[in-house]
């Protein structure tokens, strides 16, 4: 195996891992883009106010649990003075902890939304660096449906990670707390068994401990099985989506061939498919709650059993009980953090699962395939395309052109013909450098700008003026050129229009659309134009002012067409052609790993 191979073997193992690996490794991956991420200086301000309000509550709830003993002593003493005395106290406790408890719900959403900022922006940032997110749809299940992840995966595992963060750093702040309290209570405890006294130190601690540990070990035992299921529910949700937006993108086509019942079949295969893997969860879910409510139950009067004998054999006032009882709660409260959040804590784990993974693969997409050669792309002298043995590696065979050499020359218009299924849209892109794997080598010259058009056309949302300028700012161009350009190539409808923000690809016609295409290249004046079967989709009457704008306006363009000649001959000084070798140079590419737990649903609706 080449050093290329193994490079190649091990970034598939790579991500591979990462789907797998354990929680540390995948927190370790987010922390470190959340850190990396412009927003990392405003989510430390906002820790560090969290972590000052959590204390001030605890310290508050601390003095609220010892204001019980004179609250409730005053009531068994009946005296009237010192239970109004308590019940100031008391308002100056709860007032101070209203303000806590909403300046920290403030904070909260605060760190959700940069939390959300920061991850968003490094997953996009990461997705859209040049030609990643074009192989990574290429890649297997991996690629699919990337906007679940960025968008949805994304806000949910934001909001559960502020959610479950703040609550178990608030839990344990509790914990320490008031453990340290319960404990001192404890020591006052002495048992009377017989003519035997004993206590034990710490006693309350270790019942609620033990009580706490019994009842996490039962939840993780029934509620594991929820992280796997949440990811299979995800992956089905982000299915159904897809279908239904793919759906509204094609509607014309469905309704012409009156396609609505056999959509319908497949929603419904989609909708059913999430509906068995949500059965699943609720299932699980429905067993966990008996587990935590049956737990919350037992709770209300288990810090009374754990000190009745104490209490009952008079070493232990009224007041003194609820003080314990409080503690014990408080204790319980911080304790039972993990019970009353595992089934957050499985969607949580489930959600950053495919976060991780997903981030994984985008760094790792660009190696991610086995062939041992690469296209060679350099840059060449000016005025020059320089193409040479070229041989494109793809999954059905390999796609080359019958000339070993091709030269072409500023300003010259040629023609790369094939017939159907020899590649011609592979041979586009791999001239555009988006598929790099084969051999050969390709020149393009140095500090020359490139216009690529492809098949169908790309209209951003925006105005006229935007569309025509992009992927370059509006501004970058005079004013005068946009009514020129559409001029051009007979769009003087839309002369009116270069300021409305509309979806165009919605409004415009077909051919309108690659006349607006062909007036993107009338503004911006590329050194060279490489084309895509565009001439070969447009009416003969767009096609005439398409070629008279290139002979007359844009006569220093070269243009290289990938098509057919037959039509347009008279366009073209050379011919060129392209052809397939299904048996020779097959691409054989390790696909991302799929990530998915293994379907215990059905895949179709019985």
């Amino acid at each position: 195996m080449t050093d290329q191979s193994a490079q190649l073997a091990d970034a598939a193992t790579d991500i591979d891992e990462a789907a797998h690996a354990g929680l540390v490794p995948q927190l370790s991956m987010m922390v470190g883009a959340l850190f990396a991420s412009p927003v990392r200086n405003t989510l430390l301000a906002l820790g560090g106010g969290l972590v000052a309000v959590i204390l001030l509550t605890a310290y508050g709830q601390i003095r609220l649990n010892a204001w019980n003993q004179p609250f409730y002593d005053a009531l068994s003493r009946r005296d009237l003075t010192d239970f109004i005395v308590q019940l100031g106290v008391f308002a100056m406790i709860a007032g101070s902890l209203l303000v806590l408890n909403v300046f920290q719900t403030w904070l909260n959403q605060m760190m959700k939304l940069k939390l959300r900022e920061g991850l968003v922006l490094d997953l996009v940032g990461q997705w859209l660096m040049p030609l990643r997110a074009f192989r990574l749809a290429n890649a297997g299940p991996i690629g699919v449906n990337p906007d679940q992840r960025l968008h949805e995966d994304a806000r949910h595992l934001t909001e559960l990670s502020a959610d479950l963060g703040i609550g178990l750093f608030q839990a344990t702040i509790l914990l320490v707390s008031f453990i340290g309290v319960l404990w001192a209570l404890s020591a006052g405890f002495i048992f009377h068994i017989g003519d035997r006294s004993f206590d034990i130190p710490g006693y309350m601690v270790w019942a609620a401990l033990i009580y706490a540990g019994l009842a996490s070990l039962l939840s993780y035992w029934v509620g594991r099985p929820l992280i796997e299921r949440n990811a299979e529910r995800y992956q089905r949700e982000s299915d159904l989506r897809f279908s239904m937006m793919r759906l509204n993108e094609h509607i014309d086509a469905v309704a012409l061939f009156g396609g609505e019942s056999d959509e319908k079949r497949r929603i419904v295969i989609s909708l059913y498919s999430v509906l068995e893997a949500t059965r699943s969860i609720l299932m699980r879910v429905t067993g966990l709650t008996w587990v935590t409510a049956g737990y919350g139950w037992i709770t209300l009067v288990a810090p009374i059993l754990v000190a009745a004998p104490v209490y009952f054999a008079g070493n232990l006032s009224f007041g003194g009980l609820m003080v314990a009882v409080g503690a014990f709660n408080q204790v319980q409260n911080s304790l039972r953090w993990f019970i009353d959040n595992f089934s957050a804590i499985a969607d949580w784990r489930a959600t950053l699962l495919r976060i991780a993974s997903f981030r994984s693969a985008v760094l790792k997409t660009d190696v991610l395939h086995t062939v041992e050669s690469r296209i060679e792309f350099v840059q060449g002298e000016k005025g020059k395309v320089l193409i040479e043995d070229l041989e494109i590696a793809s999954p059905t065979g390999c796609t080359m052109l019958k000339e070993k050499k091709v030269e072409i020359k500023a300003g010259e218009r040629i023609v790369i013909v094939g017939d159907s299924g020899t590649g011609k849209t592979l041979l586009f892109r791999t001239l555009a450098g988006l598929w790099p794997w084969g051999d050969g080598r390709i020149s393009w010259p140095k500090g020359e700008s490139i216009l690529h058009m492809p098949r169908t056309p790309y209209l951003p949302p925006g105005t006229l003026r935007e569309v025509l300028a992009y992927p370059f700012a509006v501004d970058k161009y005079e004013a005068a050129e946009f009514p020129a350009a559409l001029k051009a190539v007979g769009l003087d409808g839309l002369l009116g229009k270069l300021d409305m923000h509309k979806r165009w690809d919605k409004k415009l016609s077909e051919d309108e659309q690659h006349a607006l295409a062909f007036a993107r290249v009338r503004l911006q004046k590329p050194d060279w134009l490489l084309v895509d079967e565009a001439l070969d989709s447009i009416e003969e009457a767009t096609h005439q002012r398409v070629v008279e704008m290139l002979d007359k306006e844009l006569k220093h363009t070269g243009v290289i067409h990938i098509g057919k000649a037959d039509a347009h001959d008279h366009l073209f000084s050379r011919v060129f052609h392209l052809i397939k070798d299904p048996e020779t140079h097959t691409l054989e590419r390790k696909p991302m790993p799929d990530i998915r737990p293994k379907a215990r649903f059905p895949e179709t609706v019985r």
